[in-house]
């Protein structure tokens, strides 16, 4: 299984930015009346009052002027490049989570794993996302910083309450022909299949939005909000494709079997077992 899917991501985000239908300049009134109306006709060559617009842009310009296009293009286009970094930095630290993260304290009966929130360990995204998120500008430094901090605390909220609630992961270790059964991997299931009472936090746009303004704190900053929102409901989609589709694999169950009694028992279900918990159970 891939990691989450960074194209996916960068083309949900840029949807969801230019949905805010944002106009610059911002607050235009087009002088339309004598003098107004005069004074901004004579202000512009004719070559400057109308040019081609691009409707595929972030931003919509609120007249043809040239100077309102040349305004959106510039926007746009650092817009455009901060959208990216930022959604391939989060898919980057995101998949770096991914191969190191592992279940660990499960418990195994007959041939159920049984995991209480806190069976999921990994690193926090924070550090993983801002090793290759966009830093060149002070503003895209803090934009990045407010981003990666919600949502890895986001995502650890998630993770921190993860369960595996007796899934038939082991259907050998039912009726086992020995004293011990040996290390064996579990049955494949999405990940999906280990429920959290705090998948909203990582799933509902809002929520995550909402962490991002406060997390930032800065009230007038340059369209932080659509910003945030633009990411907050790509990330959330792609949450939830990604939390369908990963497996969880190669999760080494063992254990005894306290009934085998060779030749009345010869075999007997795995009691009180465990798994071996090393990084790559969601590697696959």
């Amino acid at each position: 299984m891939p990691g989450p899917q960074a194209a996916a991501f960068k083309n949900l985000a840029k949807v969801a930015f230019k949905a805010h239908n944002i106009t610059l300049p911002m607050d235009w009134i087009q002088p339309i009346a004598d003098p107004g109306g005069m004074h901004y006709i004579n202000a512009f060559k004719l070559t400057e009052l109308a040019v081609p617009t691009d409707p595929s842009k972030l931003f919509m310009a609120a007249t043809p002027n040239k100077y309102h296009v040349d305004t959106v293009n510039s926007l746009h286009k650092s817009f455009d490049k901060y959208i990216d970094g930022i959604c391939d930095a989060i898919c980057k630290g995101w998949d770096m989570w991914r191969l190191q993260a592992k279940f660990s304290n499960l418990k195994v009966m007959g041939p159920s794993a049984i995991g209480t929130p806190g069976c999921l360990k990994g690193p926090a995204l924070k550090n993983l996302i801002m090793m290759s998120a966009p830093q060149s500008t002070a503003m895209e430094r803090k934009y990045s910083k407010s981003i990666a901090t919600h949502i890895s605390d986001a995502f650890k909220k998630w993770q921190d309450k993860v369960t595996v609630p007796g899934l038939p992961w082991y259907p050998a270790f039912a009726a086992f022909p020995g004293p011990q059964a040996p290390p064996m991997p579990n049955v494949p299931t999405p990940l999906i299949g280990c429920p959290s009472p705090m998948m909203t936090e990582v799933s509902v746009p809002t929520k995550l939005k909402d962490g991002m303004v406060k997390a930032h704190g800065d009230k007038k900053a340059l369209h932080h909000k659509e910003l945030f929102d633009a990411i907050a409901k790509g990330f959330a989609a792609t949450f939830m494709t990604w939390v369908a589709a990963q497996q969880v694999s190669m999760v080494m169950g063992k254990g005894p079997i306290p009934t085998f009694a060779p030749p009345y028992v010869p075999v007997g279900p795995v009691m009180g077992g465990d798994n071996i918990a090393v990084p790559g159970h969601l590697a696959m």
